[in-house]
């Protein structure tokens, strides 16, 4: 297995880091990007009213676990794909705070993918917009925007809380298990498809900040949108910390989601010795 941890070293900063690591900037864009038009084709397939899907299944329990499927497995294969195996697979300025915080991340290359993933995610739904005009404008569909539920804003903030905080605490024991690393995007996928059948009802399930202001803003809804700024940061900020308080810091070794294959590395990353350990 190889890794690139000498470009993480000291001696890159500034704008010699960002010339560096800019191809990994753009692979984080892409991949929100591409997870934003499967949101929205998926979305308009299954809710559309004048669509065969919505037509014959009646039950909004069925249709979610459709969307759930699909996104889920959307997931898995952009954690999985060439691009997810090189950047990290983040695609969430969240899970991009959590690695600044528990030390892997430079903060140039946090910048970077912050900004990334939110041109990634406008772009992606802009796209999707222009590609299916107008059934994506329909009430049922509308931009896949992410919106409380009936049960209103204190609970779909404190179920993004919860979400968030689940998901990260899974990544994180998962991602630094010597044995089980290998299936941190499987873990990853598994929970957006629970979360899209189960909870999508009360917060609209978005985990993601950046995943929810391309849709506001083309809805022009953007009341809600302080709720999916807000609360993935503090969900997923939580379990970083209860990770570090009972494993301690030094068992985060790597910001990749996957880091089973031989794609460069520009993080604080450790991978080796991880890898090692699931040898002895």
């Amino acid at each position: 297995m190889t890794t690139f941890t000498t470009l993480t070293g000291a001696t890159l900063t500034g704008l010699a880091r960002m010339r560096r690591h800019w191809p990994e900037y753009a692979m984080e864009a892409c991949g929100l990007g591409l997870f934003m038009i499967a949101a929205a084709a998926f979305g308009t397939l299954i809710e559309h009213p004048s669509l065969p899907i919505r037509a014959s299944l009646s039950d909004p329990v069925a249709r979610r676990s459709l969307m759930g499927l699909a996104m889920g497995l959307t997931a898995i294969t952009l954690i999985y794909s060439p691009l997810g195996a090189r950047s990290g697979a983040h695609l969430n300025p969240a899970t991009t705070m959590t690695f600044l915080r528990l030390g892997r991340m430079h903060a140039i290359d946090a910048a970077g993918y912050v900004v990334s993933q939110f041109a990634g995610g406008i772009a992606g739904i802009l796209l999707a917009a222009w590609l299916l005009a107008p059934w994506i404008a329909e009430p049922s569909v509308r931009y896949v925007e992410t919106v409380p539920g009936k049960w209103g804003v204190a609970a779909a903030f404190a179920a993004e809380v919860v979400i968030t905080f689940v998901l990260m605490t899974v990544i994180l024991h998962v991602s630094n298990h010597p044995r089980w690393s290998r299936f941190t995007g499987c873990g990853a996928g598994l929970l957006v498809a629970i979360y899209i059948i189960v909870e999508a009802p009360v917060s609209g399930m978005s985990m993601n900040p950046a995943r929810s202001l391309g849709p506001a803003l083309l809805s022009g809804d953007l009341g809600s949108l302080w709720i999916y700024f807000a609360a993935p940061p503090i969900g997923m900020l939580a379990a970083a910390e209860l990770f570090v308080r009972t494993r301690g810091l030094r068992a985060v070794f790597c910001a990749k989601l996957h880091h089973h294959t031989a794609a460069r590395c520009i993080f604080h990353c450790r991978y080796a010795d991880l890898a090692s350990a699931a040898h002895r």
